[in-house]
């Protein structure tokens, strides 16, 4: 029995959200499946990726077969660069520890970068709000939530009356 890690299409018309799922290559795209070990949201800004990297590292290890999507999901969660160390760990190229820091250093480089990213994106949003509305109001603070809160949102209260 062949079996993929792909990607099953859910969400409505024209708002595609997918889980990444291990399943026979025959079964139909969006039907049976043996386990799901992700999700994949190409809709958000950068998109957004949820992997259970130990699931499916433990799939690639049993032989199976990514398709170009997920291989490239894969690749771009650090699963891709944990196979390729576990090989070279078998083959005695280096040790199991040398192999888990580089995995490591790997995968925090690359969150970091992710987060940087996503920094970027409400900025920007933000920014063209701003170009849009004007500058955003100060929000309203619950009397109960903090003394010195609420203090600040009277003192701007007041600023904003004078200026008017």
């Amino acid at each position: 029995m062949p079996v993929k890690i792909r990607l099953a299409r859910r969400g409505r018309k024209k708002q595609p959200y997918y889980h990444i799922i291990v399943a026979d290559s025959r079964a139909p795209r969006d039907g049976k499946f043996i386990e799901k070990i992700g999700s994949y949201n190409p809709m958000t800004k950068p998109a957004t990726i949820e992997l259970d990297r130990e699931k499916a590292f433990e799939w690639l290890q049993k032989g199976a077969q990514p398709t170009d999507t997920t291989r490239a999901i894969l690749r771009f969660k650090g699963v891709m660069y944990k196979k390729h160390l576990q090989r070279g760990v078998t083959k005695g190229a280096l040790s199991q520890e040398e192999a888990d820091k580089k995995y490591q250093e790997y995968v925090d480089a690359k969150e970091a970068k992710v987060a940087e990213r996503f920094e970027q994106t409400k900025q920007e949003i933000a920014d063209r709000h701003k170009m849009i509305f004007g500058s955003p109001k100060k929000a309203y603070v619950e009397p109960e939530a903090d003394a010195s809160a609420l203090e600040e949102f009277q003192a701007s209260e007041d600023t904003v009356s004078e200026e008017e």
